[in-house]
C-alpha cells in the first residue's frame, strides 16, 4: 500500500487509521518525485582534480557545492562537514554530488558512469598516528584533588590499557528524507530523531528564512542515536536539490551506502592508572581517553564530555584527573549511538576495578561495594551524589539470584560468570538542557487533548508513554489523548529525542502542563505551556567542567553466565540477570522491553559486531559481514527494578532507554576470562581476538 502526497497537502498522516499499516518514508509516493544518488568519494584522503560526467538526459540534474544557496556544511556542534566536498574528500563515502533524476534506475546507471579523478594524499587511518600528529578534533581535561601528590607518593602503580571497537547502528530503516519545494517554502519529510535539528541545518544550508522551512518525521524505523545528527546533512543535500529543480527530491539510502557512509560509534583508547599506598588503598586515579572521532568533529566534543565525565563508573576516588581527546583521521565520521562515549569507559572501568581487586587480595564484589558512591558522595566532576543509591542491595538481589558466588568457586566446565555495576547521567550534560530550554504545549478542544512536542517516537514508546502521564493527570480515557506529528509548523521545540530525556525531561514538561490545564478544564478550549529549568540544586561550570555534570543518575547491575568453546572460542551467552533503578517505571512492559533490547546492543558491542576498515574503507558492508545479535543468540534475560523516585521526574521517573547497553560488555568480560582463564582488553571479544590471546599465554 502507498500512500500518495502532494506539496500542496498541508498536513501530513503517516499511517492508515483503518488498517494500522505504517508508512515510512520509502512507502510515501510523491508527485513528479526526482530520484537522487549520492556520488562518493573513493580515496581516503585526496584532491578533487576534476569530475568527469556522462552526458546527462534532459530531466536529470546534477547537484553540487556550487548549488548551495547558503553555508556549505552541516550544522551540528561544530559545523565543519561539507554537505558537497570542495576541493579535497578526507574519507571514503564522503558526498561529493547529487545525480537528481525521475527514474531511479537511470539515475543510479548514470551514477555509476561518473568519473572523479583524484590526487591522492597522506591518509591517517589509526588512532596512535593521529595521536603521535596530535591531530585533535577536541581536547579537554578536569582534576579533583591532587593527583600528581598522590601517584608521587605512591608505594605501588597500576596501569592497563583498554581498547573498544566501532560499532554500526544497524537500525532496520536506513536513512532516508524528501525534500518538496512549494510557494517559497521547503518541506522535509523524513526519518529522524531530531525535527528541529534537521530544521536549523536546512536554514543555514538554503539560506532560507525559519518560517519558509517546514520539518515533518515520518514513521521512524529505529534509530539509537544514527538518525540524531546525520539527517541534517541529507536534508540539506535533498533540500538544495529540490530548490534547484522545483520539484520533490527522494534521497534515500541503501543498505550498502548505510553502512559505508553514516556516522559510527567511536572507537576508543583508554588508559587507566590507579596510585596505591602502603596499605594497597587507591589514593589517586588518572584516566586518559582517546576517541577516534573520524574526519570530521561534528558532534564527537559532547560525546567525549559524556565519557569523560563517566569514566569513574559508579565509583569515588579521593583524587582524580581525567585527560580525553577525539582524534581526528580520514575514516567516516563517528557519531551519536545509544549510550554516548558511556559504554567505552564504563567496559574500562569495570575491568579496571577486577584488576585492582586482584591487585590488592581481596574479592571483586567487596573491592567495588567498598569504593561505591554514595548519597552524599562527590562525582568525579565534584558535584553531589543528591540522591538515594541504591547499588548494594541491587547487587545483593542479583548475587543471591545469579547464583554468582557459587558459579565463581564452581562454575562448570568452559563456564564463566561475570557482574557490573553502571550508571547512566539523566538528560543532557552540564547547562546543556537549560540552554536548549525544552518546551512542550497541550491543547484542549472539548474531550481531547492534543500533546505538542518535537520529541519523536522511534520505537522507545515516547507516543504511548507522554499519553498515559496526560491521561493519568486528567483523568480521562487514553483514546482522548492525541500524540500529535511532529511537524516544525505545529509543535514547539522541546529538544531532540536524545540523551534518554524524553520520560524524564518531556515527560515532566508534560505532567505540569497536565496540572494547569486541569485548572481550565471547564473551558471548551485551552492551552498551556511548560520550559524546563534545572533543579535548583544543580551548578555546573563549563569552562571548568566542575559542579553537577547531571541532575540525577540511573544505575544499573546485571550478571553474564557464559560458555566458551575452547576450540573455537566461540562465546554462548546463557542468561543474563538485571535489576534497574530508573526511579519509577512509568510504563513497565515499555521500559522492560527497552532493558531488554539494550543488553541485546549490548552483547553485539560485547562479543560479536566487529567493523574494520582498510585504509580506511569499511570491509562489513553488507547483513552477511557485519553480524549483530539474532533470535539464535538471545539469552533468557530476567529484568527487574528498584524504585526510587526522583522528585523531579514525571512521578519519580528518570532516564532508562540508554542505560542497559553499558553493563553487559564488562560483565561478559569477566565471564569470558573465567572460562577461558584470559585476561581481557578489549571489546568486542570475538574468537579471532580471544584466540590469539590463547596463543600468547
Amino acid at each position: 500500500m502507498v500512500h500518495k502526497i502532494s506539496a500542496s497537502i498541508p498536513r501530513f498522516d503517516a499511517g492508515d487509521k483503518i488498517s494500522g499499516m505504517a508508512k515510512y518514508i520509502a512507502d510515501l509516493v510523491f508527485d513528479d518525485v526526482l530520484y537522487a544518488r549520492t556520488i562518493r568519494s573513493e580515496k581516503a584522503h585526496a584532491e578533487i582534480r576534476a569530475v568527469h560526467l556522462p552526458e546527462i538526459p534532459d530531466g536529470y540534474f546534477v547537484i553540487d557545492k556550487n548549488d548551495i544557496t547558503g553555508k556549505n556544511h552541516m550544522q551540528s556542534v561544530v559545523s565543519d562537514h561539507p554537505l558537497f566536498a570542495g576541493e579535497e574528500v578526507l574519507y571514503i563515502g564522503q558526498p561529493i554530488l547529487l545525480l537528481v533524476g525521475p527514474s531511479k534506475e537511470k539515475t543510479v546507471e548514470l551514477a555509476d558512469q561518473v568519473h572523479i579523478e583524484y590526487r591522492k594524499l597522506p591518509a591517517v587511518t589509526g588512532m596512535e598516528e593521529a595521536q603521535d600528529k596530535k591531530d585533535f578534533h577536541v581536547e579537554y581535561a578536569y582534576s579533583k584533588g591532587d593527583p600528581g601528590q598522590a601517584f608521587k607518593e605512591a608505594e605501588k602503580i597500576i596501569t592497563e590499557e583498554y581498547d573498544t571497537g566501532q560499532p554500526e547502528h544497524l537500525y532496520i530503516e536506513t536513512n532516508g528524507v524528501v525534500a518538496v519545494t512549494g510557494e517559497n517554502r521547503i518541506t522535509i519529510y523524513g526519518s529522524f530523531q531530531c525535527p528541529y535539528f534537521v530544521k536549523n541545518a536546512v536554514v543555514e544550508a538554503t539560506g532560507f528564512k525559519p518560517d519558509q522551512i517546514r520539518v515533518i518525521q515520518t514513521v521512524t524505523g529505529g534509530a539509537f542515536g544514527g538518525k540524531e545528527e546525520y539527517p541534517s546533512l541529507l536534508a540539506s543535500q535533498a533540500a538544495i536539490a529540490s530548490y534547484k529543480t522545483g520539484r520533490p527530491v527522494s534521497l534515500i539510502l541503501d543498505r550498502k551506502e548505510d553502512l559505508e557512509a553514516t556516522t559510527k560509534r567511536h572507537p576508543s583508547r583508554l588508559i587507566y592508572k590507579a596510585a596505591l599506598n602502603n596499605k594497597n588503598e587507591i589514593t589517586g586515579l588518572d584516566i586518559d581517553i582517546t576517541f577516534d572521532g573520524g574526519a570530521y568533529a561534528t558532534i564527537s566534543p559532547v560525546v567525549l564530555q559524556r565519557g569523560m565525565f563517566t569514566a569513574t563508573g559508579v565509583y569515588q576516588f579521593p583524587t582524580i584527573r581525567v585527560a580525553g581527546r577525539v582524534v581526528k583521521t580520514n575514516k567516516v565520521p563517528s557519531g551519536a549511538f545509544r549510550g554516548f562515549g558511556a559504554p567505552q569507559v564504563v567496559f574500562a572501568m569495570e575491568q579496571f576495578m577486577n584488576r585492582l581487586a586482584a591487585e590488592v587480595g581481596m574479592p571483586n564484589l567487596d573491592f567495588k561495594r567498598k569504593h561505591l558512591l554514595q548519597k552524599g558522595s562527590a562525582t568525579s566532576t565534584g558535584g553531589k551524589i543528591w540522591d538515594e543509591v541504591k547499588l548494594p542491595e541491587m547487587m545483593d538481589e542479583l548475587i543471591s539470584r545469579s547464583g554468582y558466588r557459587e558459579k565463581k568457586k564452581n562454575p562448570g566446565k568452559n563456564r564463566g560468570v561475570g557482574l557490573s555495576l553502571f550508571l547512566h547521567g539523566c538528560g543532557f550534560t552540564g547547562r546543556g538542557e537549560e540552554i536548549i530550554s525544552g518546551k512542550v504545549t497541550l491543547q484542549k478542544k472539548g474531550k481531547r487533548v492534543s500533546i505538542l512536542t518535537s520529541n519523536v517516537e522511534m520505537g522507545q514508546g515516547a507516543s504511548t508513554t507522554l499519553v498515559k502521564i496526560v491521561a493519568y493527570c486528567l483523568s480521562i480515557p487514553e483514546k482522548d489523548v492525541v500524540f500529535e506529528r511532529q511537524d516544525t509548523d505545529g509543535v514547539p521545540d522541546s529538544g531532540p529525542t536524545v540523551a534518554s530525556r524524553t520520560a524524564m525531561i518531556i515527560g515532566g514538561l508534560v505532567r505540569k502542563a497536565s496540572f494547569k490545564l486541569l485548572e481550565q478544564w471547564d473551558k471548551e478550549e485551552a492551552e498551556e505551556a511548560e520550559v524546563y529549568k534545572h533543579p535548583a540544586y544543580v551548578s555546573w561550570d563549563n569552562d571548568t567542567f566542575t559542579g553537577d555534570a547531571y541532575p540525577v543518575y540511573s544505575w544499573g547491575a546485571n550478571v553474564v553466565e557464559v560458555e566458551v568453546d575452547p576450540v573455537s572460542c566461540e562465546v554462548e551467552t546463557k542468561k543474563i540477570w538485571a535489576i534497574f533503578d530508573v526511579g519509577i517505571t512509568l510504563d513497565e512492559n515499555i521500559i522492560r522491553g527497552q532493558m531488554q533490547g539494550g543488553m541485546l546492543q549490548g552483547l553485539g558491542f560485547a562479543y560479536l559486531e566487529k567493523m574494520t576498515h582498510r585504509q580506511g574503507k569499511l570491509r562489513q558492508l553488507n547483513l552477511t559481514d557485519y553480524t549483530i545479535p539474532t533470535s539464535v543468540d538471545t539469552p533468557e534475560m530476567e529484568v527487574d527494578f528498584v524504585e526510587n523516585p526522583y522528585e523531579f521526574g514525571p512521578f519519580g521517573a528518570k532516564c532508562a532507554g540508554e542505560l542497559p547497553l553499558s553493563g553487559i560488555a564488562p560483565a561478559m568480560a569477566e565471564a569470558v576470562e573465567q572460562a577461558l582463564q584470559l585476561k581481557i582488553t578489549q571489546a568486542p571479544m570475538i574468537p579471532e581476538y580471544l584466540k590469539t590471546l590463547k596463543n600468547e599465554d
